[in-house]
């Protein structure tokens, strides 16, 4: 079959795209933009990518189903085509659950934060146990070098957004994948250009749980409000929390969260000593040995597993040192995340300076919901340099000034390196925050650097 994928460049997308390949499809797509890693890994698997949405490309090609992506609309050249020409189409979820979910005992990952690090360690443990399991993962899992992978036919991780489906389907991605287990790390309110309020988030997080059978688990962080405010509109499966006051928890070994002590109420049953830092790490871990033991991994082994876990790409990753200053990149773009990333490289660097480079490019944050928790979750970071996006409407500036003279914001990214190559000295750590290619900064810093 000639399958052609519509917005392939996404992490989710890009998934897809290995999987439909994987299974023997003839496989092509097309994306405004398409950048590292997923251009590379694309290219790796011998999937063509058109840049542009032009109906020609769709002509030329005579696909047999065409798969949708999120950020294509009515209006869009290549969607009219589609829908004149009548060719076949479904969304990403759709085909995911019609064509590989199926029959298989799947495990979900959702909340607004750390989906992709929990989902991908949780595909680690399952690997290493001998489970060989697929996964879909909102990144690079860097210890499988891919994003996604059939496995073999039991168990199935999957990385389960709450952002719609698709321009014929307004319904959270993850109502598709009806999980046996699930996850749900936290709920915030985020996706403003689709969700009104966090009521409406909670409608489709409420429709997901009613969607796990009795049979199956959801394992929630406990002391979340609303999770709790979720499942008290039904729920009708067993319930297991985990976090600082879960019944299963955990405890620091060292300042930086590099080494912490997994509990069972007051039993002691493991320790993870790994190369990640920060005490929300540590949470993503917990989650996902919770959900590893509910498949029959032992906690204690699955400790050890995890500490063989490399992360995924974009995760607080260490880019280089140049001339004594350390270059770290990180997908941090909600306040929430912001935070909880400058905490842990506080704890690992102790007194040695941050220079935080942060590109405000989430619908979310464009839109200004966030904006008075912005410089709060900054405060951590010695120096902070913001790239202002074309046609901000809101006044970053005076959402910025308790930073007072230690944040400047930025019209062009060029400027932003500039400042940050004439400020930072050596035994700085230089972290970039974005959840976009963000004109390829980090490369270009660290050249700049070089020089």
């Amino acid at each position: 079959m000639r399958v052609h994928i519509l917005g392939i460049g996404g992490t989710f997308m890009g998934g897809i795209a290995l999987l439909a390949r994987e299974l023997g499809h003839e496989v092509q797509g097309s994306d405004a933009g398409v950048y590292p890693p997923m251009s590379t890994q694309l290219e790796a698997h011998g999937i063509e990518v058109h840049t542009g949405y032009r109906a020609s490309i769709l002509a030329a090609g005579k696909p047999d189903l065409v798969i949708v992506g999120n950020a294509l609309s009515r209006g869009n050249e290549a969607v009219e085509y589609l829908l004149n020409e009548g060719l076949p189409y479904l969304s990403g979820p759709q085909w995911l659950e019609q064509t590989v979910l199926a029959g298989r005992h799947v495990l979900a990952v959702a909340g607004t934060h750390g989906k992709t690090t929990t989902s991908a360690l949780l595909a680690w443990i399952l690997e290493s146990a001998g489970r060989a399991p697929g996964f879909l993962v909102g990144g690079m899992a860097e210890n499988f070098g891919l994003s996604a992978r059939l496995g073999t036919p039991g168990l199935f991780v999957v990385e389960a957004d709450e952002y719609d489906t698709a321009f014929f389907d307004k319904r959270s991605k993850f109502v598709h994948y009806r999980p046996k287990t699930l996850i749900i790390n936290n709920i915030e309110y985020d996706h403003a250009d689709i969700f009104g309020d966090l009521a409406a988030i909670r409608r489709q997080f409420h429709q997901l749980v009613r969607m796990v059978p009795g049979s199956g688990n959801i394992i929630i962080r406990a002391g979340d409000h609303e999770i709790r405010e979720v499942l008290q509109m039904g729920c009708w499966t067993p319930v297991e929390t985990f976090g600082e006051a879960g019944d299963w928890n955990f405890a620091p070994l060292c300042k930086d969260w590099s080494a912490f002590e997994i509990r069972f109420r007051d039993s002691a049953l493991g320790r993870v000593e790994w190369g990640l830092i920060g005490r929300h790490n540590a949470e993503n871990a917990l989650a996902a040995i919770v959900a590893g033991a509910a498949v029959g991994v032992q906690p204690n082994q699955a400790c050890r597993f995890a500490g063989e876990f490399k992360s995924t790409r974009r995760r607080l990753q260490f880019l280089g040192s140049i001339n004594g200053i350390s270059v770290h990149d990180d997908f941090a773009h909600h306040p929430t995340a912001i935070r909880a990333t400058l905490a842990a490289l506080r704890q690992n660097v102790d007194g040695d300076r941050i220079i935080a480079l942060v590109e405000l490019r989430s619908n979310t944050m464009k839109l200004g919901v966030h904006k008075d928790e912005l410089g709060p979750a900054l405060a951590e970071a010695d120096r902070v340099f913001v790239f202002r996006p074309a046609g901000l409407r809101w006044d970053l500036d005076a959402a910025l000034s308790m930073l007072g003279d230690r944040c400047r914001v930025c019209d062009t990214v060029a400027g932003m390196i500039d400042e940050t190559a004439s400020t930072a000295r050596p035994g700085d750590h230089v972290l970039i925050m974005s959840n976009g290619e963000f004109e390829g900064i980090q490369q270009r810093l660290l050249r700049r650097l070089r020089d």
